[in-house]
């Protein structure tokens, strides 16, 4: 079955795709959104395969969403816009439908997903981290720590410039693999795999070299202590 999400603020435009999804019978509608917080909810809960997006939702848009996810499912952007239509191949949406959407407009768009989706099956074995104005694609291996700061995570990739992502700690915590990732404290997940020294500067203060990034990362005392733990029992 292909789950589907239907993310838009207008009643009757989400009756509209009800609608048109209809006459597909291996489509499941997972769920319907009717803002970018309640569709970041719902993504996690239901783990969509895809999703019908508007663009502008009241105070935010969807490009707002994917860019707060880490390993956001596929999208068809349906929209009454046509000038985003650039911006959304940027972040290689399926299609792009403009409103109201024909039948056979979206027939061809769910096809195209499916064969997307039958190619490139989704998992954890790649990521695709979205900021905004950039999509970076690694594996989990690639990924040597991250920081929460605030409603964000500073997402440190090798060799890569940080990406700020509108994602918790706690999620990405929850996507990783562990091992080798470790929540060393509240605001630090390491991937222990990448270490190359703990060097310990005082009683409250340590310092974690990472291959492929160039600043040691600080952690403190109880944390530091979590992490020798951690590496002790994998010797």
């Amino acid at each position: 079955m292909l789950r589907i999400l239907i993310a838009d603020d207008e009643p009757l435009a989400r009756r509209a795709l009800r609608r048109l999804l209809a006459p597909h019978t291996d489509v499941e509608i997972v769920g319907e959104a009717e803002s970018v917080a309640q569709a970041m909810e719902l993504i996690g809960q239901l783990q969509p395969a895809l999703i019908l997006l508007d663009i502008e939702f009241n105070g935010a848009d969807g490009f707002d969403l994917l860019a707060g996810m880490a390993d956001p499912p596929r999208v068809i952007f349906v929209t009454a816009y046509a000038e985003y239509a650039v911006d959304a191949f940027a972040v290689e949406a399926i299609d792009y439908l403009l409103k109201p959407v024909a039948q056979p407009r979206l027939d061809a768009a769910l096809d195209r997903a499916r064969r997307l989706l039958a190619a490139t099956p989704k998992g954890h074995d790649t990521l695709e981290l979205r900021a905004p104005g950039r999509l970076l694609r690694c594996t989990p291996g690639d990924i040597l720590a991250i920081e929460a700061e605030g409603d964000f995570s500073r997402v440190h990739v090798a060799e890569q410039p940080p990406l700020m992502i509108l994602r918790s700690i706690g999620q990405f915590e929850a996507l990783l693999p562990s091992p080798p990732f470790l929540r060393a404290g509240r605001s630090i997940l390491i991937n222990c795999d990448r270490i190359r020294s703990v060097q310990t500067r005082s009683r409250d203060e340590a310092r974690v070299v990472l291959e492929g990034m160039s600043d040691p990362v600080i952690l403190g005392r109880a944390a530091a202590a979590r992490l020798r733990q951690a590496l002790a029992a994998r010797l």
